[in-house]
C-alpha cells in the first residue's frame, strides 16, 4: 500500500508540476498578447462611424454606405482569468460615443500627446482616420498629386478629369462638394510649385495637359497663364506665397478638408473649435461681460452686474467751458478732453493726474484724435486748422491748414496705422479731405487731395484687412478704407486708400452725424439724425443692426464700441442721459439709458458738459 501510495503521490507530484508549467506558459503567451484573448467580430453597417461596443477593435470605415466589419464584444483576463466586458452604450450623456472619441483623438495628438492618443485608440476601438483618408492626407503633404488624385477618385482617371475603371466610388465628399473643383486646386498646386522652382515646360506641361481639359473656371486659367510671364520677384509678388512649401500645402489641404464629408475626415483641430463655441456661447448670454480675459472651462462664465461701468466715478473739472470730446489712448495711460475753453487736457489714466495743458488754438476744440501708436494727438477746433501734438511733451510739431476760400472748420480727422499720416476732413468742397505725411519734405502741405460734389462732416480709417486673390492663394492688401459721411445728402461713402478712388457708397435715410469703425474692420457705426445708430456691414453693404431710443436732432452726437471685445455699443443723447445698447454676437439686442444726477453733466454737443464725468 506505501508503493501504491508513493506512486500515487509521484503521479500527483509530476502531473501538478506540469499544470504549474502549462499556466506558466499560458501566462506568457497573454503577456506577450497585452493579456486579452481575441474577440469575437461582428458586422456592423457605417459610413465612416461605428456606434457598437467598446471593446478593442480597428474600424474599417465603410464608403457611401458600404458594410463594415467591426469587432464588437471584448474580453478582459485579470490572473489569468477570463472576465467578459459589457457592450457600452453607442451615445454619452446625449453625444455620439464615436464623434466625441474621435474628436477626443485628435485634440490629444494636437496637444502632443501620442501615447496617450494611440491608447485611447486601442481602448476604444475607433481610429481617428480612416486608411484612405490617411494616405490621401499624406500624399497631398508630400506632393504625390497622382496618388491623391486616385484616391480621391477611387480608381484610375485621365489625366483630363474622366474616370476610368471601377475600383471604387473614392473619398465621401460632403454633400455641396465638387470633385472636379477639388482636382482643379491639387493641379493649381501642382502648376504652381513647378512655377516657383522655375520649372517652366513642366509647368506648361501640367497648365495645358491636365488643368485645361477640366473646363473649371476659365478667368483663373487665365490668370495662371499669365503667371508664365512674370520673373521670380514679380512671381513672388503676385502669389504671396509662404517660402515653406509644407506651409502651402497644409493651406492647399484645409482648403480640401472643407469638401470631405466631416464622418471620415474631421476638419483641423475640431477640440479647439468646439471649446471656442462653447465660451463664445457663454460670452453671449453673459449680458455685463466686459473683460478680456477668456472664460473658464472649469465653471459657468458669468459677469457680475456691479463689476460694469453704470455709475460716475468720478468728476473732472478742470475745464472752464463745456467739454467736446473725450479720448482714451488706444493703448489706455491717457485720457484727452478738449471743448470750449480751446483747451485739450490730457491726463494720466491710472491716477487721472493732468499732465499736458494743450493750448495754441484760436477757438474751442471739437475733436481730438489719437495716433495708433499713443505718443501724438491731433486736435481740430472751429477753424479751418488741426494742431498735432507730442503727446507725451506737450510740443507742437505741426499745424495743418485746409486752404479753402470760405474758411470752413476742419470738423474730424483720423490716423493712419503708421502713426506718421492722417486724413482730416472739412466742409469746404474744394478740400474736402486731405492726406497728410510727417514724413513728407513739407510736411504742411496734403500729398492728396480729395475734392467735389459734396461736404464731409466726419472720417475714419479701418485696420488693414485680408482679401483672396482670382487664384485662390492668401493675399495681403492694405484695405485702410476711408470711410466718410456727408452733412447734406446722407451719404457713406468709402475709398480705397491704395488707389485714392471711391470704392462705394451708401445713402440713408437721414443726416449722418459720425461713423466709428469697429477693430475688425467688418462693421462701422453710424448715427444718424432721425434718433438711430446704425451698424453697417462694410463688406455686404447694408445694416445689420438699428438702435433706436436716442434723442439727436441737430446735435452731433459721438458713438463707440465697448467692452473688451466691442460686445456693446456706446452712443450719446440729447439731455441728461447717456443711451447704452448692449450688443451680443446673437441677432438680438438690449438697451439702458445712465441717468445722470442733474448738474452734474449737461449734454448737448458730441456728449459734452460744464463738467466731465467719468464711468466706473
Amino acid at each position: 500500500m506505501s508503493n501504491t501510495t508513493s506512486g500515487e503521490d509521484s503521479d500527483q507530484g509530476e502531473s501538478s508540476t506540469a499544470a504549474r508549467h502549462r499556466r506558466q506558459i499560458k501566462r506568457r503567451r497573454l503577456s506577450n498578447h497585452s493579456m486579452r484573448p481575441e474577440e469575437t467580430a461582428r458586422n456592423q453597417v457605417s459610413n465612416g462611424h461605428s456606434n457598437g461596443h467598446a471593446g478593442p477593435r480597428k474600424a474599417n470605415y465603410a464608403h457611401n454606405g458600404s458594410q463594415s466589419s467591426l469587432n464588437g464584444s471584448s474580453q478582459s483576463q485579470k490572473n489569468g482569468t477570463p472576465k467578459r466586458r459589457g457592450p457600452r452604450s453607442p451615445s454619452y450623456r446625449g453625444h455620439n460615443r464615436e464623434e466625441l472619441t474621435r474628436i477626443l483623438i485628435q485634440g490629444l495628438k494636437d496637444m502632443g500627446y501620442d501615447h496617450a492618443a494611440n491608447t485611447l485608440t486601442s481602448e476604444s476601438g475607433y481610429e481617428l482616420e480612416c486608411p484612405e483618408v490617411a494616405d490621401f492626407r499624406s500624399a497631398i503633404l508630400a506632393g504625390r498629386w497622382s496618388e491623391a488624385e486616385r484616391i480621391l477618385y477611387g480608381s484610375q482617371h485621365t489625366e483630363g478629369g474622366g474616370v476610368s475603371g471601377s475600383a471604387g466610388r473614392g473619398l465621401v465628399l460632403a454633400e455641396s462638394a465638387n470633385k472636379r473643383q477639388m482636382l482643379f486646386s491639387i493641379r493649381q498646386q501642382k502648376f504652381l510649385e513647378l512655377l516657383v522652382r522655375r520649372e517652366l515646360l513642366s509647368a506648361l506641361k501640367v497648365l495645358r495637359e491636365e488643368l485645361t481639359p477640366l473646363h473649371f473656371d476659365t478667368y483663373a486659367l487665365h490668370s495662371l497663364s499669365a503667371l508664365l510671364m512674370c520673373n521670380q520677384q514679380e512671381l513672388q509678388n503676385q502669389l504671396r506665397w509662404p517660402e515653406d512649401p509644407e506651409e502651402a500645402r497644409s493651406l492647399l489641404l484645409e482648403d480640401l478638408t472643407k469638401s470631405i464629408a466631416p464622418s471620415v475626415m474631421i476638419r483641423d483641430h475640431r477640440l479647439a473649435e468646439l471649446l471656442d463655441q462653447v465660451k463664445a456661447a457663454q460670452i453671449n448670454q453673459c449680458l455685463y461681460h466686459n473683460t478680456s480675459i477668456p472664460p473658464s472651462l472649469y465653471s459657468d462664465h458669468m459677469c457680475n452686474q456691479e463689476d460694469f461701468p453704470t455709475k460716475t466715478w468720478m468728476i473732472l473739472e478742470e475745464h472752464a467751458g463745456e467739454v467736446y470730446c473725450v479720448a482714451f489712448s488706444p493703448d489706455g495711460k491717457w485720457l484727452a478732453t478738449a471743448g470750449e475753453d480751446r483747451l485739450c487736457i490730457i491726463y494720466d489714466a491710472v491716477n487721472f493726474r493732468v499732465v499736458q495743458k494743450l493750448q495754441q488754438h484760436d477757438a474751442a476744440i471739437t475733436y481730438v484724435a489719437w495716433s495708433p501708436d499713443s505718443k501724438k494727438i491731433l486736435t481740430a477746433a472751429e477753424e479751418p486748422r488741426a494742431r498735432i501734438w507730442d503727446a507725451i511733451t506737450g510740443k507742437l510739431i505741426m499745424t495743418v491748414e485746409h486752404n479753402n476760400a470760405e474758411r470752413r472748420p476742419i470738423t474730424s480727422g483720423a490716423w493712419l496705422p503708421d502713426s506718421m499720416s492722417l486724413v482730416t476732413c472739412c466742409h469746404d468742397r474744394d478740400t474736402k479731405l486731405c492726406l497728410w505725411s510727417l514724413n513728407a519734405s513739407d510736411a504742411t502741405k496734403p500729398i492728396h487731395t480729395w475734392s467735389g460734389e459734396f461736404r464731409v462732416a466726419d472720417v475714419a480709417i479701418t485696420p488693414d484687412g485680408q482679401k483672396l486673390c482670382e487664384l485662390g492663394c492668401p493675399e495681403l492688401w492694405i484695405l485702410l478704407t476711408i470711410l466718410v459721411c456727408n452733412d447734406m445728402d446722407s451719404l457713406l461713402v468709402v475709398y480705397d486708400m491704395e488707389t485714392y478712388r471711391e470704392d462705394f457708397r451708401m445713402k440713408l435715410s437721414s443726416k449722418i452725424t459720425c461713423i466709428t469703425p469697429s477693430r475688425d474692420s467688418q462693421t462701422v457705426l453710424v448715427n444718424i439724425a432721425e434718433g438711430e445708430v446704425q451698424m453697417i456691414d462694410i463688406m455686404e453693404r447694408y445694416p445689420v443692426r438699428k438702435f433706436k431710443g436716442l434723442s439727436q436732432g441737430r446735435n452731433i452726437i459721438r458713438n463707440c464700441f465697448g467692452g473688451a471685445a466691442e460686445n456693446f455699443v456706446l452712443s450719446g443723447s440729447k439731455g441728461k442721459h447717456f443711451r447704452r445698447f448692449m450688443l451680443t454676437h446673437a441677432d438680438f439686442y438690449r438697451w439702458r439709458d445712465l441717468h445722470l444726477a442733474q448738474g452734474e453733466f449737461s449734454i448737448n454737443r458730441d456728449s459734452q458738459g460744464t463738467r466731465q464725468g467719468l464711468e466706473e
